[in-house]
């Protein structure tokens, strides 16, 4: 159980991700750091203005969907590739990572709220209303992502500008207002991670590097720009590292989410 928890703030931590860089070729590494900047944020709200964790959803994400926007502004003004925005957003990653230790300094951090107090008895499980809420979340919004980019005009517009830009932009597709909303979109996926994060987590800022490797993983093994197969991958990378640490010990764990990659590229190089 804790295995399927976990895998549902993987793939909250990896939608943005795997949504900029499969549709808009950008490899965006900074929505970790704006995820660990939205758990801050909530820890913030949730204690010094005694508001419900979940309530602060409604002031961080609009102030994450316009960062991320203002991020993809500069992303083309400078006509970024794959590998550029790599390196740029990983240094953004590192500017982030140093405010946040500014601010709320390097200590240990965490959120009291009734969701991290309450469980459920389930058989001879205990089950924790906040991972279940992060699944729940997950689930949602991952199936919500792959609806729209399935079925509505946006998301057919986002796949057709994927695969051919030009074409797309032939057939009046703008091409710079779905970037724009896609990036939007993006870094709001991450504020909502930063509240499951702060639920669930003691907060570090050191921490958003030990959140790359295995998102990154998920993304990856779950194929770019798909929702549900991200949501797939990151249960079952969980799962297996759950499963490992009952078996061996928990330093191990690291380890099975880049073993699976390199496994699972062996197999299937397409991917």
């Amino acid at each position: 159980m804790a295995g399927l928890f976990t895998g549902g703030l993987y793939a909250l931590l990896g939608l943005g991700l795997s949504l900029t860089w499969g549709l808009l070729r950008v490899i965006n590494l900074a929505n970790f750091a704006l995820a660990f900047l939205g758990a801050y944020l909530t820890y913030q709200l949730a204690t010094a203005a005694a508001l419900d964790p979940i309530l602060t959803l409604i002031v961080i994400v609009p102030g994450f969907f316009l960062i991320g926007i203002a991020l993809e502004e500069g992303f083309l003004r400078f006509k970024l590739d794959e590998l550029t925005s790599l390196i740029v957003t990983f240094g953004l990653t590192v500017i982030l990572e140093s405010l946040i230790q500014w601010i709320w300094t390097a200590d240990f951090r965490r959120l009291e709220s009734p969701y991290a107090r309450t469980s459920f008895k389930l058989g001879p499980l205990f089950i924790g209303l906040g991972g279940l809420l992060a699944f729940l979340a997950a689930a949602l919004l991952t199936l919500a992502t792959w609806a729209w980019l399935r079925w509505s005009y946006l998301g057919k517009a986002a796949r057709a500008s994927a695969q051919d830009g030009p074409m797309a932009g032939a057939f009046g597709v703008n091409r710079r207002r779905l970037a724009l909303l896609l990036a939007g979109l993006s870094s709001a996926y991450a504020a909502i991670a930063g509240l499951f994060i702060a639920l669930n987590h003691t907060l570090a800022p050191s921490q958003i590097y030990s959140w790359i490797g295995v998102v990154f993983a998920a993304v990856i093994i779950g194929r770019l720009g798909n929702a549900l197969g991200l949501l797939a991958a990151s249960v079952f990378i969980a799962g297996s590292e759950a499963l490992t640490m009952a078996v061996t010990a928990p330093g191990w764990a690291p380890l099975v989410s880049f073993t699976l990659l390199i496994v699972i590229l062996l197999l299937r190089p397409e991917l």
